[in-house]
């Protein structure tokens, strides 16, 4: 395999998706246990992505994810709803989003003249 060229690899630590950290590392970063990845993992708020021998690999935004469940278990929530309510939250945000979007997409064509 030929080496990577250093803004290409560069370019992967400025990825949110790339699964850069391991499990033991992403539990140190969200201030919580293996045991809660693997439990987030089970309750499919993430899925790591794995390395060749098979180990857990997380990126930055499902370690972002994953806190936002831990402060709710820390909380007092079970995980399950934990991660039900960052799913939910997190489609809440996409379609506030799109609705934006939507609403610049439709004023910018208010303005433009009929063909």
């Amino acid at each position: 395999m030929p080496p990577e060229s250093p803004s290409r690899g560069h370019d992967r630590f400025d990825d949110d998706d790339y699964p850069a950290y391991t499990m033991g590392r992403a539990a140190e970063m969200i201030g919580a246990t293996p045991g809660f990845l693997r439990a987030v993992g089970e309750a499919r708020l993430i899925t790591p992505l794995r390395s060749e021998g098979g180990h857990r690999r997380y990126s930055r935004y499902q370690l972002r994810v994953a806190a936002r469940a831990r402060e709710l278990v820390d909380q007092g929530t079970p995980i399950d709803a934990a991660c039900r309510i960052v799913i939910l939250e997190d489609q809440l945000e996409d379609a506030l989003r799109i609705n934006e979007e939507l609403r610049g997409s439709a004023a910018g064509s208010e303005g433009a003249p009929a063909p």
